[in-house]
């Protein structure tokens, strides 16, 4: 059973660290990895099945992978959270010679990711392919992917999403960040995505929903998600969040996308967000 009390302590440091992380170097993601807290800390301190130290092959492990890369705040700060390298790491991100680039990648080493990325609509395709080796290794374990609400604006997604479905990829649960909001403004005005559980069950997904701020409402759904796998269906989980959650004026705006905290509003989050774990 979860442990939702620690869970959300556990959401509050990382949220701290991803406001510090991109304050550090002004330069970074905070919106949507703000948005993502929960979901990451869910997966990686209770969902995911895994062993330390880490191992690229996966085998006999839940995978995980990050197609929206560029919010590699939240994911690099929950790994190091959850023991995969030091938490002293994190204040390296972005800066010459890093291993914790401004989106994941593979050639350093860093623990817990297995393939670069941040070119928008490639992630499901490569969790896809996770999930075919899986079925062939006879491994019984689930593939993660999470993606954002507009990549789905992306061809490549579709594609693979028809892959999934005709294929019967059924040990893959896929996540998007249904925060209505990308770059350029609210996703509904950039280009609207209309009725997407519709289209993912169309596909051949059985497709569940959540509101990915809730921390119990989460663990509920994403168990759920686990339970139904081998059922013959992808599962896509359109998870509702709000980009900038946890500090009150970078919330529900496209605006804090991608722009960095300066001293005085770094200072302002902070105060909105308790220190659990200790700033690295």
């Amino acid at each position: 059973m979860a442990d939702i009390t620690k869970l959300l302590e556990i959401s509050s440091q990382v949220r701290r660290d991803i406001l510090r992380m991109v304050h550090a170097v002004s330069s970074g993601h905070p919106g949507a990895s703000l948005g993502c807290t929960e979901y990451f800390v869910a997966l990686y301190f209770h969902i995911l099945k895994y062993e330390l130290p880490f191992k690229m092959e996966g085998k006999d492990e839940d995978l995980f992978f990050l197609s929206n890369g560029h919010i590699s705040p939240v994911w690099y700060s929950t790994l190091a959270r959850a023991g995969f390298f030091e938490t002293s790491e994190l204040s390296t991100f972005r800066k010459i010679n890093s291993r914790l680039q401004g989106h994941p990648a593979t050639e350093e080493g860093l623990q817990g990711i297995r393939i670069a990325s941040g070119s928008l609509g490639q992630g499901m395709s490569a969790a896809i392919g996770a999930a075919f080796a899986k079925k062939l290794n006879g491994d019984d374990r689930s593939v993660y992917v999470l993606m954002g609400d507009g990549e789905q604006q992306e061809g490549q997604v579709w594609e693979a999403a028809m892959l999934a479905g005709s294929k019967k990829v059924d040990n893959l649960i896929a996540t998007i960040d249904y925060n209505g909001q990308q770059i350029d403004g609210p996703v509904d005005e950039v280009n609207t995505l209309g009725d997407l559980k519709g289209k993912y069950v169309a596909f051949g997904w059985e497709v569940l929903s959540c509101d990915g701020n809730n921390m119990e409402e989460l663990i509920t759904t994403l168990e759920t998600a686990k339970s139904r796998t081998g059922n013959g269906k992808p599962i896509m989980i359109l998870m509702k969040t709000e980009m900038g959650k946890g500090v009150d004026f970078m919330e529900g705006t496209h605006k804090w996308h991608g722009i960095a905290p300066n001293d005085e509003q770094l200072a302002t989050a902070l105060n909105q967000l308790p220190e659990t774990l200790g700033d690295y």
